[in-house]
């Protein structure tokens, strides 16, 4: 008799708990299928600590840093993106927002000097190498720069200038540029082609900025890759002649 007492009431608990946890797997898909900031903090109040409690917690940060990200891009302006770093000093959309405060700081400045990495590129447009923390180059040039075809040496002439461009600015590390780069140049292969990028670490309050920067560009060419770049959501700004 106490023996069947103890198979029933261990069969009662299983049933519960299976009741409990096909709720719960229950309430998690809803959830996720309505995918707000409400629906996760609803389930995790209902649920402190569930099967599901860490990943709706991820997701509820997440979310909150997409729509933080998103009130920044709107308003678009140097002190959006400061005050989201502050923030968000390690999300998902850190980087671009540490790309795009140092865009705007060099737009803002002054016009006194050769554009960064333009004096250290050669004839050729060999990239100048980044500072030693740098992992890799972000495109390795040949040891000896080929010959111009005939006839091609003009179009090189006309390309050349002293307008540069900026495509990104990282805390991490130079790989990071180097890979922003590798993304870049197989997105728009045609936009990008015979240009060569330099990594230029620069010193801040906070740590180095591995800046991304390709040189050597009339303002003509500058202009228009910023523009397509821009139409398609991706940093990009012109260096005047000067701008560090």
């Amino acid at each position: 008799m106490i023996m069947n007492k103890a198979l029933i009431g261990l069969c009662l608990a299983v049933l519960l708990c299976a009741g409990g946890c096909s709720r719960q797997q229950s309430d998690w898909e809803k959830t996720r299928a309505a995918n707000t900031t409400d629906a996760y903090e609803q389930f995790l109040k209902k649920y402190p600590s569930g099967e599901f409690t860490a990943q709706a917690q991820a997701r509820v940060k997440e979310l909150y840093e997409e729509r933080d990200w998103q009130k920044a891009r709107d308003a678009d302006t140097q002190e959006a993106y400061q005050a989201f770093l502050k923030q968000y000093p390690e999300g998902k959309w850190t980087e671009e927002a540490r790309i795009r405060v140092e865009n705007f700081s060099l737009a803002q400045a002054p016009s006194n000097a050769a554009p960064a990495g333009a004096d250290t590129a050669n004839a050729a447009g060999k990239p100048a190498p980044a500072d030693s923390s740098a992992a890799a180059p972000a495109a390795k040039a040949p040891a000896a720069a080929p010959t111009p075809a005939p006839g091609k040496s003009a179009k090189a002439s006309e390309q050349a200038g002293s307008y540069g461009i900026q495509l990104g600015a990282f805390k991490s590390s130079a790989a990071a540029a180097d890979r922003r780069w590798a993304h870049l140049d197989k997105e728009y292969p045609k936009l990008l082609a015979g240009l060569a990028p330099t990594v230029a670490p620069k010193n801040t309050a906070s740590g180095t900025l591995y800046r991304l920067q390709v040189a050597a560009l009339t303002e003509k060419r500058a202009r228009e890759i910023c523009k397509f770049l821009k139409e398609k959501s991706q940093p990009c700004v012109p260096i005047h002649p000067g701008a560090h």
